[in-house]
């Protein structure tokens, strides 16, 4: 493991997952994968891959979902990934996530929930060196990072661009609506309608797409957001069910 992501990892505000015997994951893929070789990842929804040049997510150039309230709504679009990737072993790695994960539903989705490695940085300059880290580190199979509404130069989104070209993490920065002015050095840039209707802004190699609408059958809108309803902390539901934190 790369020195920089023990230092986050050995932090005592990250939260690792942890397998049933107590100890961590081994990170490494499976010899037999097959997502080892690829330049890009099926979506989970074929809608969705027949529109992206790529015919799936980029897993060398990012990429970036613009949206409001730190894309929350987004993440939904992104379970299917998970859990294709858990099969890998490898961190599933998430950088200043606005709430924590509800681990019964990643858990419902085959998403292995000891593989989930939150890291909480203290200040903006961090949030983009434990980025970048944990991109170049080869130990994540995916990298999230909400970067929320703050402005950044081009330079410093170009080199977490840069990071990501060089293996096979797959690499998804979220942002404010706002930043739909600035330009970006990532593959592709989306944004989501509560996970259910997409517009592509930008991709390499093919043309702008809007108002993809997922079909019926595989629409999960009607799945819960894989968050906690406050983040650390236990709430009982209008039906009576408790959340309980992820760890």
């Amino acid at each position: 493991m790369s020195d920089p992501l023990e230092h986050i990892i050995s932090r005592s505000d990250t939260w690792r997952g942890m397998s049933t015997g107590g100890n961590v994951f081994a990170m490494r893929t499976s010899a037999n994968s097959d997502l080892h070789g690829v330049d890009a990842l099926p979506t989970g929804f074929t809608a969705l891959d027949d529109q992206i040049a790529m015919a799936g997510w980029p897993l060398r150039g990012g990429v970036e979902v613009l949206g409001k309230d730190n894309s929350t709504d987004s993440m939904g679009l992104f379970l299917p990934t998970m859990a294709a990737l858990s099969e890998q072993r490898r961190w599933q790695a998430f950088i200043a996530p606005p709430h924590a994960p509800y681990a019964p539903l990643l858990a419902a989705r085959g998403i292995a929930t000891e593989q989930i490695l939150m890291v909480h940085p203290k200040d903006r300059e961090e949030l983009l060196w434990a980025t970048e880290q944990a991109i170049r580190s080869t130990t994540c199979s995916i990298v999230f990072s909400w970067l929320g509404a703050s402005d950044y130069r081009y330079a410093e989104l170009r080199k977490l661009q840069l990071a990501a070209t060089e293996n096979d993490t797959l690499v998804v920065l979220f942002r404010a609506n706002q930043a739909i002015e600035q330009h970006t050095p990532f593959s592709l840039r989306l944004t989501v309608d509560r996970y259910h209707t997409v517009d592509i802004l930008k991709q390499r190699g093919g043309r702008p797409t809007g108002n993809i609408r997922l079909p019926d059958e595989e629409d999960i809108i009607n799945t819960p957001q894989p968050w906690e309803i406050s983040a650390g902390k236990m709430r009982r539901t209008h039906t009576g069910q408790i959340l309980t934190p992820v760890a």
